[in-house]
């Protein structure tokens, strides 16, 4: 039968090895060829600046540009507006007002007061700053990106927000991507994309001055200059291609799982879409809804071949052995769409983002639920947590012990220098007690 989707239908003991063995911590994600490819990058925004920005543009990106138009202008953001629509302007603060209410619980949690036995620690942050952020996209748009890295930093206190973001054919940023900039307040956007953009953060040009973070998901080159950047600057977790696996039994809706995966797999070619069921009949619906749907989507072609090439549908016997692989995928995104997912979700050890019930999709989550979308990828969900404001802050401890509290402790400190043969530490709280 001539399907639309092509999607692979495996049983869980038949499953190809290289599924889990082409992700992290069994792959380690090298290849030695496009580091040298980025480092030559690198190499050349670190030693011509600006120039190597506007040679990069031209072959890249196909936009000749000067260096006094790296920078977006204040002339380019008011226009911008007339050129979204209303309603996305109010998604845009819709969202915006979200992340803030959630990042803003968050932050106030993690600063408290405890005291015990005559010594009181101060748990406090510190922001950033100067933090970098990396929006992906030309002609496409990714203003909710933007939020999902900038509302949190704001909120955390960040002083110096730097975007960058690869330009459009007409020379400038995505009108959304600069409307949702100016709703953040961020007056430093430059239009630079791929591994030079993260180049230039890192290290500076003569029109943009290195940050102290920088952070956002991008293609393979991104990901890679990152990676080499970090040991110079400080990155956030590795985010990639989009990822999805919905683990299912026979209590779910089949077309909402065939939109879901669908729906994730329209992000690209090499977006990930994975159902894991433990229902037989649920695992053949859902193809069959795939491919009634897939005609109908706008992206079919990209659609099509991320199913074909990174989408599957894998039958356990239980739930048991579903849980088991999720575990193991460490996906960017988990659905959890059973009997009762709360349970289900409370035997997940490694996932970016859970979501439960039948109404959390995650296209929700990217656009209006409030939780960051910028989540680990590749597998690395074993050991990244998503992006959130804590991102942005250090965290400090501030100590204050009286003597009573110290006296306390005289003979552990002892005890634990004397061991460590470093004697001073225990003279210079014994040298407290002398008079």
């Amino acid at each position: 039968m001539n399907r639309a989707s092509k999607i692979k239908v495996f049983d869980i003991e038949s499953l190809p090895r290289d599924l889990l063995d082409r992700r992290w911590p069994k792959s380690k994600w090298y290849d030695p060829e496009l580091e040298r490819h980025v480092r030559a990058i690198m190499n050349e925004v670190r030693e011509r600046g600006d120039s190597a920005l506007i040679k990069f543009a031209k072959e890249f990106d196909n936009v000749e540009l000067s260096a006094d138009a790296l920078r977006v202008g204040s002339e380019e953001i008011e226009p911008a507006y007339s050129e979204v629509k209303e309603e996305q302007v109010s998604a845009l603060r819709f969202l915006k007002s979200r992340i803030e209410y959630f990042e803003k619980e968050r932050l106030e949690r993690i600063s408290f007061d405890s005291e015990r036995a005559g010594v009181k620690v101060y748990f406090r942050t510190r922001p950033l700053q100067s933090v970098g952020c990396y929006v992906p996209g030309a002609e496409a748009a990714y203003p909710s990106t933007l939020l999902m890295m900038a509302a949190p930093a704001r909120l955390a206190g960040v002083k110096r927000l730097v975007v960058c973001s690869p330009p459009t054919k007409g020379g400038t940023l995505n009108s959304l991507t600069l409307v949702a900039a100016d709703l953040c307040g961020i007056d430093e956007l430059y239009k630079v994309g791929g591994a030079q953009a993260i180049a230039a953060l890192a290290y500076g040009t003569d029109s943009i001055r290195p940050v102290e973070k920088i952070v956002g998901p991008g293609n393979k080159y991104v990901t890679m200059a990152k990676i080499l950047v970090s040991q110079d600057v400080a990155t956030d977790l590795p985010a990639g291609p989009s990822e999805i696996i919905i683990l299912a039994d026979e209590n779910a809706d089949a077309r909402l799982i065939a939109l879901d995966l669908i729906s994730q797999a329209e992000h690209w070619v090499d977006s990930i879409s994975i159902l894991v069921t433990t229902s037989e009949e649920i695992s053949e619906r859902v193809v069959e809804d795939i491919d009634k749907i897939l005609p109908t989507s706008p992206r079919k072609e990209i659609v099509g071949k991320a199913l074909s090439d990174n989408g599957a549908v894998i039958r356990c016997q239980n739930l048991g052995e579903a849980v088991d692989f999720a575990n193991s995928f460490a996906p960017e995104h988990l659905e959890i769409v059973t009997k009762d997912p709360m349970a289900v979700a409370d035997r997940i050890k490694s996932a970016g983002l859970i979501l439960i019930g039948p109404y959390t999709p995650v296209s929700a989550s990217d656009y209006a639920f409030g939780t960051n979308h910028i989540l680990p990828t590749y597998g690395f969900g074993h050991a990244f947590s998503g992006l959130s404001v804590l991102d942005f802050v250090r965290r400090v401890s501030i100590i204050e012990s009286t003597k009573d509290g110290l006296s306390r402790m005289r003979g552990h400190i002892g005890a634990l220098a004397e061991a460590e043969g470093l004697f001073s530490h225990a003279s210079a709280v014994e040298g407290r007690f002398e008079n």
